[in-house]
């Protein structure tokens, strides 16, 4: 689906996936769980979903001219972490806006994770006392601009790279991974279950998985708190990508299928059950995940489970997008693990 659009590689090749046998048992063995490690794609400053998009972004980014890569995100952010260090493989600046989207006052939480590996790698970051919103914002927009009036060439990456024109390619491009791997697996995963919240990572694997009659079986849990503005972003990125790619057949909403159940108490604000889940997998399977996305997912996952969500026998995917070094902004909360 993806043969027209140029690809610059960012990641190793496929990710692998990892069967989690101890998760499984201890939640009751009734369905047999999986995990797509996007965590483990780079070596790209550690890697994470946002590289898949960044893909098939950056040569548009290169045909442009630019020479400074300009984006926004929380002062945590997975995002901007990987713009960062997209800009330094590329050789081109970076320059990026770090907004307060979450209400959190760990006194380490703007010094450690990702701020420090995008500080690092030679980032401008301009800190804003923002709050969240997944929409385009005016301090992105004005970031560009300066960049302009000191003679630099901006190239805009929305938050997440969602609202992109290509944001939705690179998940596009997942689900045929995953159709290769289940070949060699030997069978087809029932559910996808993964983390959504500027949407582009869930609109294109629902394009991507439209094709085999799976969309609606990927189940996005929601980590915005602001679930009617990301399940109509969804819509839009997954409608516009598969029109991009000229699929034949109509995104629909029966396709889109978001849990809002999870996303208490804030975004990014993990709540007793995510750092439960959290636990969790990190004790029986070693898998760490973060307090904004992944251990919300987890969270969502291990509910699901347990309350026969899935039905006996199923096989179900949870996709580990990345974004641990968050964790670090967090050390007091998990202090004593």
């Amino acid at each position: 689906m993806l043969e027209n659009f140029e690809r610059y590689p960012l990641t190793f090749g496929k990710t692998p996936i990892e069967h989690l046998p101890r998760l499984t048992e201890t939640l009751g063995g009734k369905v047999e769980i999986y995990a797509k490690r996007e965590d483990c794609n780079s070596g790209l400053a550690m890697g994470g979903n946002k590289l898949r998009k960044l893909e098939y972004i950056v040569p548009d980014a290169i045909k442009s001219g630019a020479d400074t890569l300009v984006s926004i995100g929380g002062v945590q952010s997975n995002h901007t972490r990987m713009v960062a260090a997209t800009a330094a493989k590329l050789g081109m600046k970076c320059k990026l806006v770090q907004e307060s989207w979450v209400p959190h006052d760990d006194a380490v939480y703007d010094r450690v994770g990702n701020i420090l590996m995008t500080r690092l790698m030679g980032a401008d970051c301009q800190m804003v006392d923002e709050g969240f919103d997944i929409g385009i914002r005016s301090s992105w927009e004005d970031a560009m601009q300066s960049v302009r009036d000191q003679g630099g060439i901006p190239y805009g990456i929305p938050a997440g790279g969602s609202v992109h024109k290509y944001g939705g390619l690179g998940y596009v491009a997942f689900a045929e991974e995953v159709r290769e791997q289940e070949k060699e697996l030997g069978f087809t995963f029932d559910y996808i279950v993964v983390c959504v919240v500027t949407g582009s990572t869930q609109a294109g694997m629902i394009v991507g998985f439209k094709v085999d009659g799976r969309a609606s079986k990927v189940i996005g849990i929601d980590a915005s708190g602001t679930v009617e503005q990301t399940r109509e972003q969804v819509k839009q990125i997954a409608h516009n990508t598969a029109e991009l790619i000229g699929l034949k057949m109509a995104i629909t909403d029966e396709d889109i299928h978001i849990n809002p159940d999870y996303a208490y108490p804030a975004y990014g604000v993990p709540s007793a059950e995510t750092n439960e889940a959290m636990r969790l997998a990190a004790r029986t399977e070693a898998m760490i995940t973060d307090p904004v996305y992944e251990g919300k997912s987890m969270q969502g996952l291990i509910d699901l489970v347990k309350k026969d969500y899935f039905p006996i026998g199923s096989k179900v995917l949870y996709v580990h997008l990345g974004g641990v070094p968050a964790i670090n902004g967090y050390s007091y909360t998990y202090r004593n693990g």
